[in-house]
């Protein structure tokens, strides 16, 4: 059984915590990392169920999951996909499965650390939003982002604060935070990267006012496995119109 050396979280805030966490973590050709991200999860010891799904990954991510999966740790499922869908489309097949309070996102990467669950699980503990978002632009640390991929993500945002009435500073971020019944009957047509603009959206269509957290950020480069491509970018504003104006 693999064991972790990443420190273990102590939060005394979540200690008593009523709500039940279930870890989504959408998985395409991370061979490098995968493991090493669920250690990190579990070092963090809030997570009554982890969810993996395998996006159809061909560089050996699904032997490692297959090996994972066999030492039968009871609060660890892995999904596969036999062909890649898209990130949209396996989170919802995570979603699909989870069966706790909360559904939080984890990318199989680390440019997001899962220290940072207690502070965007304590205004869902608080029933301050039934939404929250961590956010890397609100004064957590961060390793220096790619400025246009910076620039992309601030004219997403901006659009989705005009056309929904939002004052969000990180519309794209990974790190998304739900009570179960928000997304349960939701559905979400994304297969890529979309999925955040839309999930979004459909959020504030209900009513919703998203809770922002600061949130620590290690960005990767592209020879480091990066995925996400400035053509994103046009999809993602193109979503944020045709949610604004279609149920």
């Amino acid at each position: 059984m693999l064991t972790s050396t990443y420190p273990q979280t102590q939060s005394a805030e979540l200690l008593n915590r009523t709500l039940s966490l279930t870890v989504v973590i959408p998985c395409y050709n991370e061979v490098n990392t995968v493991e090493k991200v669920l250690a990190r999860v579990e070092a963090v010891g809030l997570a009554d169920e982890i969810i993996l799904v395998d996006d159809g990954s061909t560089d050996g991510t699904t032997e490692i999951l297959k090996r994972l999966e066999a030492e039968n740790r009871p609060h660890v499922r892995v999904l596969y996909h036999a062909q890649n869908k898209g990130k949209g489309a396996a989170l919802v097949t995570g979603f699909e499965a989870a069966s706790s309070d909360v559904l939080l996102i984890q990318d199989a990467d680390f440019e997001y650390d899962p220290r940072d669950y207690p502070i965007l699980l304590k205004p869902l503990e608080e029933g301050i939003s039934p939404v929250v978002y961590g956010s890397r632009f609100l004064g957590g640390p961060r390793k220096a982002m790619n400025f246009w991929n910076m620039v992309a993500n601030k004219l997403l945002t901006l659009a989705t604060n005009i056309l929904y009435n939002a004052i969000l500073s990180d519309m794209e971020t990974c790190y998304k935070a739900f009570r179960a019944e928000v997304v349960h009957d939701m559905v979400i047509r994304a297969r890529g990267f979309e999925f955040e603009p839309e999930i979004t959206a459909k959020v504030l269509k209900q009513g919703i006012r998203i809770y922002e957290v600061p949130i620590s950020y290690n960005g990767r480069e592209w020879h480091e496995g990066k995925k996400i491509k400035w053509t994103d970018a046009p999809i993602a504003l193109w979503t944020l119109f045709k949610y604004r104006f279609v149920d």
